[in-house]
Formats: structure tokens, C-alpha cells, sequence
């Protein structure tokens, strides 16, 4: 496929629920931890805070009793588990290696902004072989804030070198199109755990990553520009 338009414009991946099917690991994740304290975490608490910081979940879940130190251990517990889970069976999402690879062949620029640790995210992209394919990753220890604050989607279009205006980011959370939108950028919702009507604000919502192909994106960002 020959480049489809002249313009330098990028797409900004979140990992967890878009490159991967992982709501389900995380959640056994943090089940299997809470319940060593006795807490319970249901899960439509846990779905209401997917795609957030690890260690703001775990300040949610825990609760302010907790000491900070003790949020920190269970964080880091919490991502070996996972990374365990992860070595152990990797749930790619449907079309994802078929969407990076057909973005970079048709000229796009690639990027990781998700909210988890910079090992989760290197882990991932080198288990989907893809790892090449990215120019820039942000993770949760580049940002203080978490999404929706839209720092890590406009760090990312900084080591991009692009605009912006000139990136879409795909999300399946709705605080992550939140980040997006306010970061001044077209926002792509997945959906997955979060329901349609919680994507309002979003430029484009589809069901699979499958629905997505290099032009459908361009034009999305191209349309969004037209219209600022």
C-alpha cells in the first residue's frame, strides 16, 4: 500500500483493551490480592476503573487506611502477577497485529500512551513482535497524572514529532477519550467493557479494531482538522 496522504499523521494505542484483551487477567489480578486483605472488589468496581493507574486503583480499592507504603507493595505485587499471567497466555485483540502493520506500511506514524508500567508495555510489544513497529512509548512512570489528564497522549505526539491535531488515539475507557479530546485529538473508542453511550464524546466508536483500516483513520483525523 503506497502512503495515503502527505501529511505526517499518528495514531496512539492504549495497550490494555485495545492491543490487549486483558480486562479479564487484570481483574483476577487484583481479586486474588484484595482478597489476601479481606476486601472485596466487584466487578463492576473494578470495570469503573479500568484504564486508571494501578496505584489509583489500588488507593480506590484499599481505601485511605492504608498506608502509602502498603499501596506501593500491593502495586507492584499486583504487576507481577500480571506479567506472570502474561508470559503464560497472551490475548492479543482481534486485528490488532493486522491494524499496527497496516498503519506502518501505509506511512503512519505509531505510538503507546497507556496508564501501565513502562515492563507491562515492553512486554506486550515484544510478545506481539511489534515492538519495531512503535516510534514512541509513554507509560504511567512518565506522567504524574493519569488519564483523563491528557499528558501522556501529548508526550506522545511530542516524541512523535507531530501536532496533536494531527494524532488520533484508540481507547476502550471512556477517561482515556476523555484525555484524548481535551489533548486536542481524534479519539477513537473501542468498545469492550464500557458501554456505547459512554463514548459521547468520541469521533468515531466501532466494535472491533477489525472495522479499522490506515484510510478510515486518516480521514478521521483529516476530517478533524477540516473542522477546527
Amino acid at each position: 500500500m503506497s502512503h495515503i496522504t502527505e501529511a505526517r499523521l499518528g495514531v496512539i494505542f492504549d495497550v490494555d483493551g485495545v492491543l490487549l484483551d486483558s480486562y479479564q487477567m487484570h481483574f483476577e489480578c487484583w481479586m486474588s490480592l484484595a482478597e489476601e486483605d479481606g476486601i472485596v472488589i466487584t466487578e463492576s468496581e473494578f470495570r469503573s476503573l479500568f484504564g486508571r493507574r494501578g496505584r489509583e486503583i489500588a488507593r480506590q480499592v484499599w481505601g485511605p487506611e492504608f498506608s502509602e507504603q502498603k499501596i506501593v507493595s500491593i502495586h507492584r505485587r499486583k504487576q507481577a502477577l500480571y506479567r506472570e499471567s502474561l508470559q503464560r497466555n497472551l490475548p492479543a485483540m482481534d486485528g490488532a497485529v493486522q491494524l499496527i502493520d497496516g498503519l506502518v506500511e501505509a506511512g503512519l506514524v505509531l505510538a503507546v500512551g497507556s496508564s501501565a508500567p513502562p515492563a507491562n508495555v515492553e512486554m506486550t510489544l515484544e510478545r506481539l513482535d511489534r515492538r519495531q513497529a512503535f516510534s514512541a512509548i509513554v507509560t504511567g512512570s512518565d506522567v504524574t497524572r493519569g488519564k483523563p489528564d491528557p499528558r501522556v497522549f501529548l508526550l506522545a505526539a511530542q516524541r512523535m514529532g507531530l501536532e496533536p491535531s494531527h494524532c488520533a488515539v484508540i481507547e476502550d475507557a471512556p477517561v482515556g477519550i476523555a484525555a484524548a479530546v481535551t489533548g486536542g485529538m481524534t479519539a477513537i473508542a473501542l468498545l469492550g467493557t464500557a458501554a456505547a453511550d459512554r463514548f459521547t464524546q468520541a469521533h468515531l466508536v466501532v466494535d472491533s479494531l477489525q472495522q479499522l483500516s490506515p484510510k478510515r483513520i486518516a480521514d478521521l483525523i483529516e476530517d478533524s482538522l477540516q473542522s477546527r
